[in-house]
């Protein structure tokens, strides 16, 4: 009787560590703790489009703010829309100002589902992506999430605080991990968009006449502006996609 693992039995021979091969799902790079499904497919391709729709907003809100100030806050929920549409309240110029400030904060949570999601599907999975193994990075991205572990729900309200730290992407998605229902971050997130926005139309209308005159010179390089923009956003990808093509090739 031969051995059941033996040549000649039928069976390929098992190579030495073959059992230990790690799945590529459990990769350090991969937000999820168990094998993913088509919802962790989705959310990672939605996570995927708004880094790209965010750069391709760049250009378009450039453009926008020489056009037309209300439009842009309402288009895209810009704080600069709102500050600039204040002012031009102040001057009788923007009659429907809280019109573009309902619509812009509608606009401005369009996307913030996604990071709730995220965190109802991985916890802080995504964080840890995030942070990389960049000491500095995953500082920062601690700090975010100790400051909205203490605040809890009104952290979706001191998340829209122009900060230099990653803290609205953080407090979204703990909100999904703490398994907070949608419609209640989504109530929440409205509220914290509308006030923000509306602070800052107060501070252009406070401000006035000045914001007017900036605008009227950006109008007239406003052309000049988005073409630069455009080229911000894709000459970085032209190199990075040039550089990989050179290594393939190599």
């Amino acid at each position: 009787m031969t051995d059941s693992g033996a040549p000649g039995d039928g069976q390929e021979p098992r190579r030495p560590g073959a059992e230990e091969e790690t799945p590529w799902w459990q990769d350090e790079g991969m937000p999820w703790h168990s094998k993913p499904g088509k919802a962790d497919y989705w959310c990672l391709g939605w996570i995927g489009f708004l880094g790209i729709f965010s750069l391709a907003m760049l250009p378009l809100k450039g453009w926008l703010l020489g056009l037309d100030p209300p439009v842009m806050m309402g288009i895209s929920g810009s704080r600069i829309g709102a500050a600039a549409t204040g002012a031009l309240a102040e001057a009788g110029k923007a009659p429907f100002w809280w019109a573009w400030l309902l619509l812009g904060s509608v606009m401005s949570i369009k996307l913030d589902w996604v990071y709730w999601w995220a965190g109802k599907l991985w916890g802080r999975g995504i964080i840890e992506v995030w942070a990389g193994s960049s000491a500095r990075a995953r500082k920062r991205y601690d700090r975010a999430e100790r400051w909205a572990g203490k605040l809890g729900w009104l952290g979706i309200i001191v998340a829209y605080v122009p900060i230099p730290l990653p803290i609205m992407p953080v407090v979204f998605v703990l909100t999904g991990a703490s398994r907070m229902p949608l419609k209640w971050f989504l109530a929440l997130d409205f509220i914290a968009a509308t006030l923000w926005n509306g602070g800052f139309i107060a501070a252009g209308w406070l401000i006035g006449a000045p914001i007017v005159d900036v605008l009227h010179q950006y109008n007239r390089i406003v052309s000049y502006v988005t073409v630069a923009l455009c080229l911000i956003v894709i000459v970085p990808i032209f190199f990075r996609s040039s550089k990989k093509d050179g290594a393939a090739k190599k």
